[in-house]
């Protein structure tokens, strides 16, 4: 196939998925990107059997999960430099490759150090399909359809995090935990044969010089932040010295990555996007949006399995009305945010959000599950016109050369906006249990075996209680994402040299706002 870049898309506002090139890049795309976010929480539910299986304590058999997610911290800067280096189809073929064989070797590990070291293989391939995949149908889309195709990415970002754990919940129950990883291999290679097939070979750009010192600061910066946070969430809190050490650490390194990089020309991340206001706002909406979705991801099944006694594959399905919001509302978000811009979209679904969320504030130990489940589908509802609304902001007024390296930027402010929700919600939770039922403090590291266990109906109704102070802090961090929301430049504009077009500077061509 030759070597020549896709023709540029018609400046025309009908339905992307009419278009059959953008609607094969669609499927590759989402068959990759679900891979790969559904990674980040299937192994959960089974991390309890991998310590049985191997022999090892739960905080060893815990770097399953910290390992993959530092893999991802490490490798999303470099994937900016390396689409324009060697283009994205050769970029999102060799992660897909690196990620399915990382797949079948933790589906075959023998020792718990073996899966660690996979996992982390795993993820050095996972953690550029996300990001690669957004800058190919960035790029396909064009600017007049930027909102509509973005929202087709938002389904899998959106679902996989619910689907995970109702998947791993079957696996675990029903067979060996390693087809928990096998699973990814046949889709990987289906994945691989319609890329080869779809996937047109893209020019490489000058990427210039690898920024060397850009990743010896940003990378191990981004590692420490996620592993402090981590260590944070899991239990430790943020007075321990780990935790703080890892943080201040982070910190310095990502401050020094930032002073470098404005001081360079073609540093690993363009800080000089966030001169563009709309790039601006919509990055911390996106940061907010990864704490809210993380968050409330770490809350809402230890709920169910703590308080109530589910299982987990019952917390899961539980779960799945806030998955079937989002997919009902997202191809209506981004049909909104093309033409009336995410200015007037993305509020309202941060409101709609907050709405859902305040339900969960209130809960108890006997809440009705048809209560429950309805604040889920309105949190989903919301979330479908926040997510890839603000995405698409993001990108209106790049140039064509440019959306690599913001696609970099977006993704890894999402990874750590999740870390840092994940966190604060933890903490907060371990907290509130601690100072209601102190002889209960240590119940979330042992949830798998906590599960299913009917508590009495004064310490249930306790533990409801650190639930929904937890979920005040969903609400605060909501709130700050609502007013960046109302932030958003009122009125869109494309330029010049944008997705699909040329390479030259944006120029403001004003769009129907």
């Amino acid at each position: 196939m030759s070597e020549t870049s896709p023709p540029a898309p018609p400046a025309s506002t009908e339905n992307p998925l009419k278009d059959p090139v953008l609607r094969r890049l669609s499927m590759v795309v989402i068959l990759g990107a679900v891979m790969s976010i559904l990674d980040t929480t299937i192994v959960n539910v089974a991390i309890e059997t991998l310590s049985r299986d191997f022999h090892t304590s739960l905080s060893t058999i815990q770097w399953v999960i910290t390992g993959y997610l530092l893999a991802l911290a490490i490798v999303i800067p470099m994937s900016g430099w390396m689409v324009e280096r060697f283009g994205a189809k050769r970029m999102w073929m060799v992660s897909l490759a690196l990620f399915t064989v990382g797949s079948a070797l933790c589906g075959l590990s023998w020792s718990a150090g073996s899966l660690i070291f996979f996992r982390i293989l795993q993820g050095l391939g996972g953690g550029m399909i996300v990001p690669v995949g957004q800058t190919i149908l960035a790029r396909a889309a064009g600017p007049q359809r930027m909102g509509r195709v973005m929202s087709i990415l938002g389904v899998p970002t959106l679902v996989a995090p619910v689907l995970g754990p109702i998947l791993g919940g079957l696996i675990v129950d029903n067979t060996t935990w390693r087809w928990i990883f096998f699973v990814n291999v046949p889709i990987g290679f289906i994945a691989l044969a319609l890329s080869a097939r779809f996937l047109v070979h893209d020019p490489t750009h000058d990427a210039g010089r690898f920024d060397f010192v850009g990743v010896a600061l940003l990378s191990p910066g981004l590692a420490a932040l996620v592993y402090g946070l981590s260590e944070a969430g899991g239990g430790s809190g943020f007075g321990s010295t780990t935790v703080i050490v890892s943080l201040v650490i982070g910190v310095v390194l990502c401050a020094a990555f930032v002073a470098h990089a404005l001081r360079v020309d073609r540093p690993l991340l363009e800080m000089r996007l966030f001169k563009d206001r709309s790039f601006s706002m919509a990055n911390v909406a996106t940061f907010v949006f990864g704490a809210i979705l993380y968050g409330s991801m770490f809350l809402l099944p230890l709920y169910y399995q703590v308080v109530r006694g589910e299982s987990a594959l019952a917390a899961g399905l539980l779960m799945a009305p806030q998955g079937v919001g989002a997919a009902l509302t997202m191809p209506w978000g981004g049909r909104m945010t093309d033409k009336i811009g995410a200015s007037k979209v993305v509020p309202i679904g941060m409101v709609v959000v907050l709405l859902g969320t305040l339900a969960y504030t209130q809960v108890g130990a006997d809440t009705g599950y048809g209560w429950l489940a309805l604040a889920l589908f309105v949190r989903g509802l919301g979330m479908g016109w926040v997510m890839m609304p603000v995405m698409a902001a993001a990108y209106a007024n790049l140039t064509h050369s440019a959306v690599p390296r913001a696609t970099t930027v977006i993704n890894i402010l999402m990874r750590v906006g999740g870390s840092l929700g994940t966190a604060l919600v933890a903490v907060v939770l371990q907290r509130q249990i601690s100072d209601r039922l102190p002889h209960l403090s240590g119940i979330l590291s042992s949830v798998p075996s906590s599960a299913t266990a009917k508590l009495p109906e004064p310490v249930a109704s306790k533990l409801a209680d650190s639930f929904g102070y937890s979920f005040w802090v969903v609400i605060a961090i909501t709130v700050v994402g609502l007013l960046a929301a109302l932030a958003l430049p009122k009125r869109r504009t494309a330029p010049v040299g944008a997705p699909g077009g040329g390479e030259g500077a944006p120029v403001a061509v004003p769009v129907a706002d």
